[in-house]
């Protein structure tokens, strides 16, 4: 396998006084990763324990993305791909400095699966007479290429454009409960942890990268 030296940067807000972390400032390519973890299988297993049984944060990641308006999401993307996987879908070029699978068998054709025409829950199927949330039938044939991501035939590529938007810059806890950011929301934080002296808080940018 081979190493990525991509980084992408965080800006954290620090309260010197109680030598604490009290969120980190995130743009898109930080978000994009967190939320493609629920990509992996681990998004269905987090639906089916539920968040009160998980262990660590995994289950504050997935209630982001539930709480998460669908404005903040691209277009062409629907939060449900991250809720409700079917198949995996977790790609190196949406997380940004995961290293890729160089494995042999990621170029030997895997298992034929359907989705359907129109994309729109991205919904995978083994029997293209299945019919999907949408109620259409889920007729095109998509290819699972051994440890890749599942790429449709025609085309699939704009899952690796991420699933936020740009233009937005979000709040990241310790414990991945992640919100959109504004002014009353850090606040809201700064009252949380009952912060007093504003003088004590401190900007540190950091980078972030496969090792962190």
């Amino acid at each position: 396998s081979s190493s990525s030296t991509t980084k992408v940067s965080l800006k954290l807000l620090i309260d010197t006084k109680n030598n604490k972390v009290l969120f980190a400032e995130a743009s898109k390519s930080v978000i994009d990763f967190l939320f493609n973890l629920l990509c992996l299988p681990i998004g269905t297993v987090v639906k089916l324990l539920g968040t009160n049984g998980m262990v660590g944060s995994l289950g504050n990641l997935y209630q982001s993305v539930e709480s998460l308006n669908q404005s903040y999401m691209l277009p062409d993307q629907s939060k449900d791909v991250l809720l409700n996987p079917k198949a995996q879908c977790s790609s190196a070029d949406i997380s940004g400095f995961l290293t890729h699978n160089d494995d042999k068998d990621d170029t030997e054709e895997g298992n034929i699966f359907y989705m359907c025409p129109h994309r729109c829950r991205y919904e995978i199927s083994y029997d293209p007479s299945v019919l999907g949330t949408c109620r259409h039938y889920m007729t095109n044939e998509v290819s699972c290429m051994g440890n890749k991501n599942v790429a449709e035939k025609n085309d699939f590529s704009n899952i690796k454009s991420g699933f936020v938007k740009d233009v937005v810059t979000f709040m990241v806890m310790d414990d991945l409960v992640i919100q959109p950011m504004s002014t009353i929301s850090c606040i809201t934080l700064l009252n949380k942890f009952n912060v007093k002296d504003i003088g004590a808080l401190q900007e540190k940018n950091v980078d972030m990268g496969m090792d962190e």
